[in-house]
């Protein structure tokens, strides 16, 4: 593919993230409220906004926008996050969320591919020798998945089960899990975006001793074959530093970068 095509490609491909999979989408199966253009998101630990674009608002609306969001949950004791895209306007936007009292998270790079794409890049990739992956909904799956995090952050990841729990009832959430020997060694889910083309894949991490195997990309096989089998055109991810050259080789393009701003109550 020549470089005019790729270029043409990430446009086509973030064209269709910005149309679908912001806003309202994002708030699927929770409180939610409008504020002008940004949607407003309840989730139980803490406050997320998101919107479409911010067009057409000078700098003191936007300024003003900002303070309505940290204030409303701030009056609710929650941290909230703002969700900048790396192609947001206004370009001073980070200096106006930080002059508001937020603070910048991770970078991560947004990742767009084609089902069937990856379908094709990945066929006869979808198992691991002494692996066993499979689908599962049983809460006792989250618990043992929440303790592998746990190992491989080295954090306590135990509210991962209860989360985990809240995607599946949505009946929008396929949870995977790999097993060896017993032992989860890895696990990943796919987030169905109702209304729109757009599968999320989430989790893949792996303890230390089981990485370099090919489960990753198992696990990125096994539910990209289950979307398309769904119908769902695209698979979309925000990826680590470390998943992200991964992804890439495995055929998903860059279509922008997404950073949680989030400001916390004193």
């Amino acid at each position: 593919m020549t470089g005019s095509s790729k270029n043409a490609q990430a446009a086509a491909l973030l064209a269709a993230y910005d149309e679908q999979l912001r806003g309202g989408s994002e708030g699927a199966g929770v409180p939610t409220s409008m504020d002008g253009p940004v949607i407003r998101v309840e989730y139980p630990n803490r406050g997320f906004v998101s919107y479409r674009s911010l067009e057409g608002l000078d700098g003191a609306e936007v300024d003003a926008l900002i303070a309505r969001q940290r204030d409303f949950f701030a009056a609710k004791g929650q941290a909230v996050e703002w969700k900048l895209r790396g192609h947001d306007q206004p370009a001073d936007l980070p200096d106006r969320l930080r002059a508001a009292g937020f603070e910048p998270e991770e970078q991560e790079t947004v990742l767009v591919a084609e089902s069937a794409d990856i379908v094709e890049r990945l066929r006869g990739r979808e198992s691991v020798d002494g692996v066993a992956i499979r689908r599962t909904g049983e809460t006792v799956d989250f618990e043992r998945i929440a303790a592998m995090e746990s190992i491989v952050w080295n954090d306590d990841w135990s509210w991962l089960a209860d989360e985990l729990v809240r995607h599946q009832a949505t009946g929008l959430t396929d949870i995977y899990i790999a097993e060896a020997a017993g032992q989860v060694v890895s696990a990943a889910w796919a987030v169905y975006k109702q209304g729109t083309d757009f599968t999320g894949l989430w989790g893949g991490s792996t303890l230390a001793e089981w990485r370099g195997k090919g489960i990753y990309k198992a696990l990125v096989a096994i539910r990209a074959a289950r979307a398309e089998e769904l119908g769902y055109k695209y698979l979309q991810v925000d990826a680590s530093d470390d998943s992200s050259p991964i992804l890439q080789r495995l055929g998903f393009v860059p279509v922008t970068t997404t950073t949680p701003w989030v400001h916390t109550p004193k």
